[in-house]
């Protein structure tokens, strides 16, 4: 199979957490989300966790240098080697143009972005069925819809972003979990 250093990339509901799941039992590679690599770091007590959690501690945001930092602890570690599936992490213009940066002194290059697409109005049906199943009263319409736009504004210019970069794969995120899987593998070979 091709790509081993890939992004999923897609708004609130699409299935990206569903997805790397998958790929990470498939190819034996890690998936790395911004929360666990946050989390990872705090656990571990480096310097830049410490940093971290002074922000986290204060419920501030954590800045994009300290998110790359962490990210290239994260990244050079051993099981990262042979390959990641990041997910939730780039989310901005600014912390893609690190990754890469970051990726370049590692000696090495994001091979796809997979960026799954779908209908909102149907990814919103599907988060709050999801909310219902799971009892998430903090998932209604309004703060579904604030999700979205939030993604909108900040993460889905990435799109264009990896695709000046020729790494681009649109995948409809719509159907079973089976269907999207496959549209992915094909997206990534």
């Amino acid at each position: 199979m091709g790509a081993r250093r890939m992004l999923l990339l897609g708004p609130p509901g699409a299935g990206k957490g569903t997805q790397a799941l998958r790929l990470v039992a498939k190819f034996g590679i890690p998936q790395i989300s911004t929360g666990d690599m946050l989390r990872g770091a705090v656990a571990a007590g480096t310097e830049i966790g410490r940093r971290a959690q002074g922000y986290m501690d204060r419920g501030e945001l954590v800045p994009d240098s300290v998110v790359i930092g962490v990210a290239e602890e994260r990244l050079s570690q051993g099981d990262a080697e042979s390959g990641f599936v990041l997910d939730g992490f780039p989310r901005t213009a600014a912390q893609a143009e690190a990754l890469d940066a970051l990726l370049e002194r590692m000696g090495t290059k994001l091979e796809r972005c997979v960026a799954l697409v779908a209908d909102e109005d149907s990814l919103v049906t599907r988060l709050l069925g999801r909310a219902q199943i799971e009892g998430r009263s903090d998932d209604s319409e309004d703060t579904i819809r604030t999700r979205m736009s939030v993604y909108h504004e900040q993460t889905a210019p990435l799109i264009d972003y990896y695709r000046k970069q020729e790494i681009l794969a649109e995948v409809d995120g719509l159907g079973s979990v089976e269907e999207v899987a496959k549209r992915i593998e094909e997206a990534l070979s």
